[in-house]
């Protein structure tokens, strides 16, 4: 560790990763507001009796349509009411972790006898929002999450405001450990990536085995739409090749297809998404035991994907209506690129194609058809892949790739930012009316 002491740079990168990478139960955006009811309900002696939740539109539109961990239902009521009768508030995004058959089998009674409600916070300012009031007899306590899935700002109680951050501060906090993000280039992740010493990254590989475990268990039954699944038996009758590109598709969507179909184990998340957290990493795992890499070549491979797609979705707003599975599938590519032959040229030609081929792709909530998208981003990454390790990517003079890869990043998160603001809206729109 005494090299690391020598790069303050190389320290900055392993606590940016350490902040965004990490264990989830569920989908991200219900379970921050299975967070809230748990840490309100803490604060209660009595029995829970109702909640009142107020969300953002963005969270509202991916909490819709996903399953919420071993209840077999979706959307953000049961969520709510899960977190307030079964949830652990110290978990974090493990918060459901826990959850008894009893605590699930009271959280549908408190859905059916109408005591769960779940509103459209308005106005809201913030993309992502979630406050969750839990009632016990006369006794209550509110608690309000802004900005990041676990970042509590207020606790309230009938009895007065027990606690109250300043969002801008919290804000800052976390800024202050990305900022680095935004004076550091592709090419300092790649020399951190091959010269950090194994020891200091050595804790990636834990993203191998959660989301690998995941992976596996959406092969073993039907979650979701089944994609891995319904894909590894077509490929049994021959209608698919039994080859690496096959491979990696029928294990990352495998992933993703037991994530969002409520399977009780956490996927390893990045940038507050387990398909992000998917998507980067069950790809460089299947190239990296195809090319037979050891722990350290792995490591360093995962590495580079998570945070390569960490460096480009900093760059965007943390939820909006570019689906982020393209941006951790380019981490992914940058990660294989590695692997194959190890370059920056052959990683940036293989990132630059990708923005060329999948970035017009929305994210329409949260759901099961996520693992479609996926599966589709993590084919691109290696069909970009294979283009650049022949020389061939998409020119600066198409669409909206520059020559320079990291223009070409840019030019995707400017889109994401402005203009596809408006997509957004429209997409929620048309999710709220589909709602009702």
């Amino acid at each position: 560790m005494s090299e690391i002491l020598l790069n303050p740079l190389w320290q900055r990168f392993i606590e940016v990763v350490q902040e965004e990478v990490k264990p989830a139960l569920g989908c991200t955006e219900p379970i921050s507001l299975a967070l809230a009811a748990a840490v309100a309900a803490a604060r209660l002696d009595g029995k829970v009796e109702r909640i009142e939740a107020w969300v953002s539109p963005n969270l509202m539109k991916n909490g819709m349509g996903v399953t919420v961990p071993g209840t077999g239902m979706v959307g953000l009521p049961i969520a709510a009411a899960l977190g307030a009768l079964g949830g652990d508030g110290k978990a974090g995004l493990e918060v459901l972790k826990g959850a008894s058959a009893a605590a699930i089998d009271a959280a549908k009674a408190m859905l059916n006898a109408g005591n769960v409600a779940v509103k459209l916070q308005e106005p809201c300012h913030d993309i992502l929002f979630a406050r969750a009031k839990v009632y016990s007899a006369d006794a209550w306590a509110c608690v309000t999450i802004v900005g990041g899935h676990t970042n509590i700002v207020r606790i309230e109680t009938h009895q007065g405001v027990a606690f109250s951050l300043d969002t801008r501060v919290q804000d800052d906090d976390r800024a202050s450990v990305l900022a680095v993000l935004s004076t550091t280039s592709l090419k300092e992740i790649l020399s951190f990536v091959n010269h950090a010493p194994f020891e200091s990254i050595r804790f990636i590989l834990d993203a191998a085995r959660l989301n690998g475990a995941l992976s596996q268990e959406g092969l073993r039954s039907a979650w979701g739409l089944h994609i891995g699944a319904t894909l590894k038996k077509q490929c049994a009758r021959g209608l698919l090749s039994d080859d690496l590109l096959t491979a990696i598709l029928i294990r990352t969507s495998a992933a993703s297809d037991a994530r969002m179909g409520g399977a009780t184990l956490p996927a390893m998340s990045n940038s507050g998404s387990g398909n992000q957290g998917i998507t980067a990493t069950v790809p460089v795992m299947v190239v990296a035991e195809y090319f037979g890499a050891d722990d350290e070549r792995l490591a360093r491979a995962l590495m580079l994907s998570h945070l390569s797609a960490i460096y480009i979705h900093h760059q965007l707003p943390r939820l909006s209506a570019l689906c982020a599975a393209t941006t951790a599938a380019m981490g992914a590519a940058a990660g294989m690129a590695w692997l194959a032959e190890g370059s920056y040229d052959t990683i940036a030609m293989a990132i630059g194609s990708m923005i060329g081929d999948v970035s017009g792709m929305i994210c329409d909530g949260a759901s099961n058809s996520c693992a479609m998208k996926v599966s589709t981003s993590a084919a691109a990454a290696w069909k970009a892949v294979l283009m650049a390790l022949d020389g061939t990517a998409v020119t600066g003079n198409e669409g909206i790739v520059a020559q320079d890869v990291e223009q070409s990043i840019s030019n995707l998160c400017a889109l994401a930012c402005h203009s596809m603001q408006q997509t957004d809206k429209q997409i929620i729109e048309i999710m709220a009316h589909k709602a009702h």
